[in-house]
């Protein structure tokens, strides 16, 4: 027996689909430039925010992220040099945040040490 038209087209299709979604599969994801660029800004402002001195090991664990990022990048694995970059951008912002912390607690103490200096030589108590 001879398949029909209608069989030949309804494998044609068939093979057609699975010709697109083998190709779909195969497809490699976009490089994550703007993901690295992200996490290098996010890198650079917390060294501006003096990270190193006061989020040192949040700013450290940042760096090695954002190296892995890029060994990644360089090896062709997409979404693993995404999924680091991703992460130090987020490690660098949490260094920033507290390296900004320390330094607000740092200027809240001289602060308080000024009034309490003031209100000494007022002689005011407490």
């Amino acid at each position: 027996m001879h398949p029909s038209i209608a069989q030949l087209q309804r494998i044609l299709q068939a093979s057609a689909l699975g010709i697109v979604l083998a190709l779909t599969a195969c497809a490699s994801t976009p490089p994550p430039t703007a993901e690295l660029s992200a996490a290098q800004q996010a890198v650079s402002r917390a060294a501006d925010a003096d990270a190193d001195q006061y989020a040192s090991a949040d700013i450290e664990r940042a760096r090695a992220l954002l190296a892995q990022a890029q060994s990644a990048m360089a090896a062709g694995n997409q979404r693993d040099a995404r999924t680091a970059a991703v992460a130090a951008a987020a490690a660098a912002d949490l260094a920033r945040a507290r390296s900004r912390e320390a330094v607000a607690n740092t200027e809240l103490a001289q602060r308080r040490a000024q009034v309490s200096r003031l209100r000494e030589q007022l002689g005011m108590d407490r």
